[in-house]
């Protein structure tokens, strides 16, 4: 499919000679011979990239221009000035267009021009929907949420995502806590602007002063060049800082001063600088036993904690185990090209019996093996590696033909036995809710 063109020029033989040179370099055009119908134009059908006159009986073309970037800033735009006419040429380039070409016109250097802006055009839209798909998976609504903990998270996910407020992310290891913070940025009017994450615990702590922000060239040995740090990348979007925890009492004093201020200096540079970020943080130890360790500054804790946010380990949320083994099964086959058609329902039964000390990043990397390492199409419960399997006795030495039913009512009832016959206390060990725990009982006739 050619790329469109859009010739705003008033002028008979200017534009004939642009519309056959633009033909001839492979594009299909649009010709409007007033600003006016240039835009009209434009809302119609939007082009790959805009040729205009500066010179238009209605109004100009750096007007057009403007008009056309509140429209759509990524469409290139590309103004034709007179011979001699600098200060012309200088505007239009301010204004936001993406090149000039000069009056008499060039038509082989004109046709090299139009072929780099409509290249250019395309990168655009490419970029554009990369972004929005990236943006896409990582939204609240793609989050695996069917047990009760996790919709609890959802819901606080999309009531503060499009809000400023500062988030502290508590969790266990394995347990989301990145997932979470990329969808308070996906969700939020910072989706377009970057996302920026940092994990406190894997820097030395002048490192990690570096990194979070940045350092002027000089300041200490091998400092070759100026760099940007962590804050000023994320300038307009979200930090995430990962294990805050972590982060040694020097960063800390830095790190209350950046939140409180909203300005940083670089290492080894005299003059502050504002930055506009969006601070999640989060971390897998108790913050407040950090402080009362001496570990943490309190006053720090209070800056990063305005909204928290508290992740189930994956033992709490059992529901949720399937689909996202569903998910890493798919996405595994895929990654390595192997086929997957049958699934037995002991497989399912071992995961959801088992306690994940590793959370979701465990079950990912348990379920990645079990589909490199299975001999055939079928997924069956001995592909399974879990380590220091602790999961209810019923997983071992039932009959190959037990059903996924006959097993749920011997986990049911072997843990109802174990904690006698308390329904709260099940419910809490199995992760599931005690209404569920009473309507399992009374589908499966158990005697409690």
């Amino acid at each position: 499919m050619k790329p469109v063109i859009l010739i705003v020029e008033d002028d008979p033989d200017g534009a004939r000679s642009m519309t056959d040179a633009a033909e001839d370099a492979g594009f299909a055009t649009v010709l409007a011979g007033t600003a006016a119908k240039g835009l009209e134009c434009f809302r119609e059908q939007t082009p790959d990239l805009v040729l205009t006159d500066l010179v238009l009986p209605d109004f100009d073309g750096i007007e057009l221009l403007t008009r056309i970037k509140r429209i759509n800033a990524a469409i290139p735009v590309m103004v034709m000035t007179a011979y001699g006419s600098v200060e012309s040429s200088v505007k239009a380039m301010r204004a936001g267009a993406y090149d000039y070409v000069i009056k008499p016109l060039d038509l082989d250097d004109i046709q090299i021009k139009l072929r780099r802006a409509a290249e250019t055009s395309r990168l655009r839209r490419e970029v554009t929907t990369l972004t929005a798909s990236v943006r896409a998976r990582h939204t609240a609504t793609t989050m695996i949420a069917e047990s009760p903990a996790m919709r609890a998270v959802i819901h606080q996910i999309e009531a503060i995502a499009d809000t400023t407020a500062t988030v502290l992310i508590q969790g266990e290891s394995g347990t989301g806590k990145e997932l979470v913070s990329r969808a308070l940025h996906a969700d939020s009017r910072r989706a377009d602007a970057p996302f920026v994450a940092v994990n406190c615990g894997a820097f030395a702590e002048s490192l990690l002063e570096s990194e979070l922000f940045g350092h002027e060239k000089g300041a200490f040995t091998g400092a070759f060049a100026r760099h940007a740090g962590a804050f000023e990348r994320a300038d307009g979007g979200t930090l995430f800082l990962d294990e805050i925890g972590d982060a040694p009492p020097s960063v800390q004093v830095k790190l209350l001063r950046a939140i409180e201020e909203r300005e940083i200096h670089r290492v080894g540079g005299r003059e502050p600088f504002a930055v506009n970020v969006r601070l999640v943080s989060a971390s897998n130890k108790d913050l407040a036993e950090r402080v009362a360790e001496g570990a943490f500054r309190e006053d720090l804790l209070y800056r990063l904690n305005v909204v928290t946010l508290t992740l189930p380990p994956l033992r709490r949320r059992r529901e949720d185990i399937r689909p996202l083994a569903d998910r890493f099964i798919a996405r595994a086959a895929a990654d390595h090209g192997h086929t997957i058609t049958g699934i037995d329902p002991a497989f399912y039964a071992r995961l959801e019996a088992y306690d994940w000390p590793g959370n979701i990043r465990q079950l990912r990397n348990v379920i990645e093996s079990a589909v490199l390492l299975a001999s055939g199409p079928n997924l069956s419960a001995n592909a399974l590696n879990l380590p220091g399997e602790s999961y209810s006795r019923v997983a071992t030495g039932y009959p190959e033909n037990l059903t996924l039913a006959a097993i749920e009512r011997l986990v049911l009832e072997q843990t109802l036995t174990r904690c006698e016959g308390n329904r709260t206390l099940t419910a809490e060990k199995l992760g599931i809710s005690t209404r569920t725990i009473q309507r399992k009982i009374k589908e499966h006739n158990l005697p409690f």
